[in-house]
């Protein structure tokens, strides 16, 4: 990864209903969820909604799959990873001790419900 792509990211990211939208995937995976139900469950027409997954496919952040007659989406966890993973490459000045000050990224009590 470098600066673009990472800039790529948070771009897709900065936008609420793309931000929901991808929040909700990982609450998903490995499922994933069709374009319908997400469009549902964020209260989205379906043609907004589809923009805006078209940029989160763009970003990396979201893979679509086809499944009959519906698109199936999933977050692309890894690409998620890659981009935490960039952002700590030189965590703390080179000091990783001072990372572990940071907060677990899954802590079992902050689950949020579908």
């Amino acid at each position: 990864m470098d600066d673009t792509n990472l800039i790529e990211t948070f771009t897709a990211l900065s936008q609420p209903t793309r931000l929901a939208a991808f929040r909700l995937l990982v609450r998903h995976e490995p499922d994933g969820l069709p374009a319908g139900e997400i469009a549902r469950r964020l209260d989205v027409p379906h043609n907004t909604l589809s923009t805006h997954l078209g940029v989160l496919s763009r970003a990396g952040l979201v893979i679509a799959q086809r499944h009959s007659r519906s698109i199936v989406y999933r977050a692309d966890l890894a690409a998620m990873r890659d981009t935490l993973d960039f952002l700590v490459h030189d965590c703390c000045a080179g000091r990783p001790e001072l990372c572990e000050m940071l907060p677990p990224a899954c802590p079992p009590d902050t689950e949020t419900p579908s």
